[in-house]
């Protein structure tokens, strides 16, 4: 089994910054892209960053320049810090990664985390 467990949110004030854990465990034989996602009240979720296991950064232009993704792949563990932070970046968020299990090597799976509320005060 492979789980993935989200630390780090909380209730900030604009303007603000939080950075986000999620750490991978479990039958791990590899981790391929890594990506947070995020869904406020009543909207679809969105993604918000990807980092392929060999450092390339992708965002969206609603966070670009404010939040900054990072792996650490000793620790099977991605970050997501959240800089400059808006009343509008308040939603649960949640991590996402593309993973080889030793159960199943033909295949990579997508897995996802439980999730962590972000909230921004204006």
């Amino acid at each position: 089994q492979v789980q993935l467990v989200e630390s780090g949110g909380g209730l900030v004030q604009a303007g603000g910054s939080l950075r986000l854990s999620c750490a991978a465990s479990g039958s791990i034989f590899s981790i391929n892209g890594m990506g947070w996602y995020r869904q406020a009240p009543g909207k679809q979720r969105e993604w918000v960053a990807t980092i392929g296991n060999s450092g390339s950064r992708v965002y969206p232009d609603s966070v670009k320049g404010r939040f900054t993704i990072s792996r650490d792949n000793a620790r099977n563990t991605v970050y997501l810090q959240m800089d400059s932070l808006k009343p509008e970046d308040t939603a649960v968020y949640y991590c996402n990664a593309r993973i080889r299990s030793d159960s199943d090597l033909r295949y990579e799976h997508d897995y996802w985390g439980q999730g962590t509320q972000v909230t921004v005060s204006s």
